[in-house]
């Protein structure tokens, strides 16, 4: 490995856990209608402001022990979380895509940063922004001319496919049970995951979420003793199978397809 291949892995590992930081800025700021500029970073239970010392991502979680330097408040585990996600999502794009696709490497890595946000937003207040599914549906633009494993039009029709597909069952739910089976915010994001991914991918991401989703889902109401009619976020399950799917999608369905065409 020469130099300049170890020195794209640091700086991106650098910049990814730097922006992934940052995005939990997005994560707690945004649902709530709080300006992302101020106040600047501090503690929510005593308002200590936060030194550039007590900021620097997943080291100053370790040095602290998890806790406020001042009142010494429990600091969730989601921020160290959210910085190393964007971290390896961005190491990953760039050791799979960089070599074939520099532009598609640095799109998949925007479009994992996109996701994180969707994923713990939609996890903790059950919404999906629109601004975020914007971003994911320009990145899926972007994709239709640089991803190489896939062809232009396999794009459209994973948009449409799978856009309308969520459309209805969105209406069968509300046809059949009479009340929603699935977000609106869902639905939009499925055209834009769809246009991203393409048709084939979009078919596994959507298999992967389904199955991981229905499993996780299950044992959470078990566990819990909740009603069968109690809500919970879907669309963490998608941005999970459509980053696995855009990542490593291609070898999967390559594998898969030998085992039916020996």
């Amino acid at each position: 490995m020469d130099f300049w291949c170890v020195y794209l892995y640091v700086m991106t590992a650098v910049l990814g856990v730097s922006v992934g930081s940052f995005l939990n800025v997005v994560i707690y700021r945004l649902p709530r209608e709080m300006s992302l500029a101020f106040p600047p970073s501090h503690c929510t239970s005593c308002n200590y402001t936060l030194r550039w010392y007590d900021n620097i991502p997943v080291f100053s979680y370790l040095f602290l022990g998890g806790k406020c330097r001042k009142c010494g408040a429990h600091i969730s585990i989601r921020y160290t979380l959210v910085e190393l996600a964007n971290m390896l999502l961005w190491l990953a794009s760039v050791a799979l895509f960089w070599k074939t696709s520099p532009v598609y490497a640095i799109l998949a890595a925007l479009a994992s940063t996109v996701g994180i946000c969707i994923f713990f937003i939609d996890l903790e207040h059950m919404i999906i922004p629109d601004r975020f599914t914007v971003m994911t549906g320009i990145l899926g633009a972007v994709a239709i001319f640089f991803d190489s494993s896939t062809r232009w039009w396999d794009h459209l029709i994973g948009c449409a496919a799978g856009g309308l597909t969520f459309l209805l069952i969105y209406y069968l739910a509300i046809w059949v049970f009479k009340r929603e089976g699935m977000g609106w915010g869902d639905v939009k994001l499925a055209f834009a995951v769809g246009l991203l991914l393409g048709w084939q991918k979009f078919l596994l991401a959507m298999l992967l979420a389904s199955v991981v989703g229905s499993v996780v889902l299950v044992c959470l109401n078990r566990l819990r003793g909740e009603d069968k009619r109690t809500e919970y976020p879907f669309g963490p399950f998608i941005i999970g199978g459509a980053v696995v799917a855009m990542l490593v999608g291609t070898p999967i369905i390559e594998w898969y397809l030998r085992l039916l065409l020996p």
